[in-house]
């Protein structure tokens, strides 16, 4: 109970609030009243810019990650008859790469949290069985809110459309993820993030509200983006690393003797 409060406090009331306070300024500034489907975009993006750093974080240690799997593999490979031998060896190796998986772990632990804020959010909070939850100051918006996005799409049901979109964002995002690498990529992960995964997508977010599958397509979109920026700082930083440092004339140069 203890932590459902918690989550409750700090993670899921902030966001709802959020959500309502953006809104409710659609509200002031659309002739034709609010769209809750924008007011989602504009909290996307809100949480991807606060989760940034986490981003970061995790493409830091991306080359450390690809070094355990390559340490596990040769572990696999040597301790092939001895399964307990292999994973006292495997925990020696994740005990010297602590930080690589607590950073996995809190990057797991905010991706579920958000998860559960979202569905909590369209399954009770935009019905109104949070609106109690709402903070005194927040201003007074109508309800029951503008469900429909853009007139065609209500959040409240899936829709396939966008779950194709959704699909062909994540095959774009992995697709970009593998060319801009740095890291070489076998046949097997091209696979399974090329293929495998946008189709396991679509069948589990399939029967998904339109509302969590339009903050997911807003999510790949801000990480598209976000993969094609990475890639041009990369080969500016390589550029300007590969570029010759102009000699500094000794004693002052030439005497004017």
């Amino acid at each position: 109970m203890l932590m459902f409060d918690l989550f409750q406090t700090f993670i899921y009331q902030p966001l709802f609030n959020i959500l309502i306070l953006f809104y409710w300024g659609l509200d002031q500034i659309m002739p034709a009243g609010a769209d809750m489907g924008i007011a989602v975009i504009f909290l996307a993006i809100l949480v991807r810019i606060i989760l940034l750093p986490i981003s970061i974080a995790g493409d830091q240690s991306a080359n450390e990650r690809r070094e355990i799997s390559k340490k596990l593999a040769l572990l696999k490979e040597t301790f092939r008859d001895d399964p307990i031998g292999y994973r006292n060896a495997s925990k020696g190796v994740f005990r010297t790469n602590r930080r690589v998986v607590i950073s996995e772990l809190i990057s797991l632990s905010v991706q579920v949290i958000v998860a559960l804020s979202l569905w909590k959010i369209f399954a009770k909070g935009l019905m109104g069985e949070d609106l109690h939850l709402l903070y005194d100051w927040m201003p007074k918006v109508d309800f029951p809110f503008n469900m429909m996005f853009l007139g065609k799409y209500s959040l409240n049901e899936p829709h396939w459309q966008l779950n194709i979109i959704q699909s062909l964002l994540i095959f774009v995002l992995e697709t970009l993820s593998i060319l801009t690498s740095p890291f070489p990529t076998n046949r097997s992960e091209v696979i399974r993030m090329q293929l495998t995964l946008p189709f396991i997508s679509f069948l589990i977010f399939s029967q998904l509200p339109a509302g969590k599958k339009l903050f997911v397509i807003v999510t790949l979109i801000f990480s598209i983006v976000l993969t094609i920026v990475k890639f041009i700082w990369r080969r500016f930083k390589s550029f300007r690393e590969k570029q010759p440092t102009e000699e500094v004339p000794q004693n002052g140069g030439e005497s004017g003797i």
